[in-house]
């Protein structure tokens, strides 16, 4: 492997410290070699997305090759809110402990309008689970521990300094040209995964372009540094008296570091609105002239809800920016990407290893373009009560806001970005849809298509708490409350765990206790009842009598 010498101390300190990191160039074999050196996956562009995809892969096997064209992590703090969900797959990859530790965990949100408040939300407001709804960590941070992460697994060849600038697509695979600091060579990948980012040379090189819908208004966002004893929680105005008109978002980071977002509206110079001339009046109108602050760093953008007609494209597969983009409120970018890689690897491997054919990976295609869909949906909304397009949408939200203050079916309309949670992808060719009625109907969210709700557990004789899903195989698993039923030794190939309850006559024998119940209760269990679970942990089928029969047949179903 041509990893460069990285300090880990240096991966794992302050914020200024690890912007600061230009990480070596190495000259790689493949640039030596007569003829393109062919590998099996290709990554490009080595984000959070890229990051993840390849330490899925490489922990279940695969040799990875990650291309990036930079030499450092990225700059500024970009996306800051991580949801519960793209914790729970970072814990999979084994990078997640570390970004909770450095994060700022929140579950609690307040909405006003104009100087006063109108309501206070809370994203998890249920015991029992493991991790918070979101945390907050720069992305720098992010990808310190993805990079540390990858560092620790030698199936991942990570490239620096490698610019992908041709790709040349054909039935069995693609050729890469990639420069470098030496020049140019190329590479030969299988399948090549396009990583780069909301403006994809690879969408480029391809032909492709994303379609959706540019907003006409622009917002700033600032870092700042400063020591403020807020609560941490998402605050949002509409209207304020500090920036009236316009609206406002304040998130707190680690080290003191504050997000800011100031509406701008369209007519709005980006460049003259990034001057600190012009930031700071706007800080100091929300913090008053006394609080003293640092101003780390500023950027303008624009709304857009953008995505690719098709994902897959052959053997190249795009996965997050590179294949959608939505408006930041709502924290729906990263984390979908996240899912999109988390939803690729099982199913490249499996296509990889000769497991299923390729048409496994047009299931990829078709559950996350439902997902960006559901995204964009969203985020539209949201974008369009924000904004208000004309004086009559304005005034419908500010009496929606007016009503807010003393009543709840109004607050449900209040939109000040509709916060990320996994899509449910109903739809999916993948499900065994359920075949009980009546009585033996299933009641809850934990319908074929969800990503299944994690619980507290502990082993037969231990009191120590494990989670599900930490408790999942990496393959299939089976979910049997009650014993493991004889004809579940035909089921090869899945991981068959047995869940109790506390006092049943089995608990000893049992792979988990669900000792408080919650297991049995986010899935509607009775002695008897089972899951199909996927390697991305989605639910693909559930029973109340189950047989080898119908369980194979799902799991065939599910293998594409």
């Amino acid at each position: 492997m041509s990893h460069p010498a990285i300090s880990l101390q240096a991966l794992r300190g302050s914020g200024a410290d690890i912007q600061a990191i230009h990480i070596p160039y190495a000259r790689h074999a493949d640039q030596d070699a007569a003829t393109p050196v062919q590998h099996p996956v290709v990554i490009v562009g080595a984000g959070p997305v890229g990051l993840s995809l390849a330490i899925d892969l490489a922990q279940r096997g695969q040799r990875v090759v990650l291309l990036d064209n930079d030499c450092k992590l990225s700059t500024g703090s970009r996306a800051i809110c991580f949801s519960k969900r793209t914790l729970e797959i970072w814990d999979r990859l084994g990078a997640g402990q570390p970004m909770v530790d450095k994060g700022v965990s929140w579950n609690l949100g307040k909405v006003f309008f104009q100087d006063q408040p109108l309501y206070r939300f809370d994203l998890l407001p249920e015991e029992g689970h493991e991790r918070p709804a979101f945390i907050n960590l720069q992305q720098y941070y992010a990808e310190a521990c993805l990079v540390e992460r990858a560092l620790q697994l030698p199936l991942i060849d990570i490239r620096w300094h490698s610019q992908v600038t041709a790709l040349q697509p054909r039935e069995d695979g693609a050729l890469l040209t990639v420069q470098t600091p030496d020049g140019p060579y190329r590479i030969d990948a299988q399948w090549v995964l396009a990583c780069d980012g909301s403006r994809s040379p690879l969408r480029t090189m391809l032909g492709q372009e994303s379609h959706g819908r540019i907003f006409r208004d622009r917002f700033l966002i600032a870092d700042v540094k400063m020591h403020a004893d807020f609560p941490t929680e998402r605050w949002f105005w509409f209207d304020p008296p500090f920036h009236p008109g316009q609206s406002v978002l304040l998130h707190r980071q680690p080290d003191d570091v504050w997000r800011i977002d100031f509406q701008l509206g369209w007519d709005a110079d980006p460049e003259e609105e990034k001057k600190p001339e012009n930031i700071l009046p706007r800080i100091r109108a929300l913090l008053g002239e006394d609080r003293p602050f640092e101003l780390e760093w500023a950027s303008v953008y624009t709304f857009a809800c953008l995505r690719m007609d098709r994902f897959v494209h052959g053997r190249v597969v795009f996965a997050g920016d590179s294949a959608h983009g939505v408006s930041p409120f709502g924290a729906r970018g990263a984390n979908s990407g996240v899912q999109d890689a988390e939803n690729l690897a099982w199913k490249l491997d499996r296509v990889l290893r000769g497991l299923s054919g390729p048409g496994l990976i047009a299931t990829y295609g078709a559950e996350r373009e439902y997902a960006a869909d559901e995204n964009i949906r969203n985020s539209t909304r949201a974008t369009d009560f924000i904004t208000p397009k004309s004086e009559i949408s304005r005034l419908f939200r500010d009496a929606v806001l007016d009503l807010a203050r003393h009543h709840e079916f109004a607050r449900k309309i209040v939109n000040s970005g509709r916060l990320s949670v996994p899509a449910t992808l109903h739809g999916s060719p993948l499900n065994t849809h359920d075949i009980d009625t009546g009585s033996d109907a299933f009641d809850g969210t934990q319908v074929p298509g969800a990503v299944l709700a994690d619980a507290p557990m502990h082993r037969p004789g231990e009191e120590a708490t494990i989670w599900l899903l930490r408790a999942l195989g990496p393959d299939f698993t089976l979910l049997h409350f009650g014993p493991v039923p004889a004809w579940a030794q035909e089921i090869t190939g899945v991981l068959h765990l047995s869940i109790a309850a506390a006092g049943q006559a089995h608990a000893a024998q049992a792979d988990l206790i669900d000792a408080q119940g919650l297991a049995a209760l986010r899935l509607d269990a009775r002695p008897g009842t089972c899951y199909l679970l996927r390697p991305d942990q989605h639910v693909c089928a559930r029973w109340r009598r189950p047989d080898a029969a119908g369980v194979q047949a799902a799991l065939q179903r599910a293998c594409g």
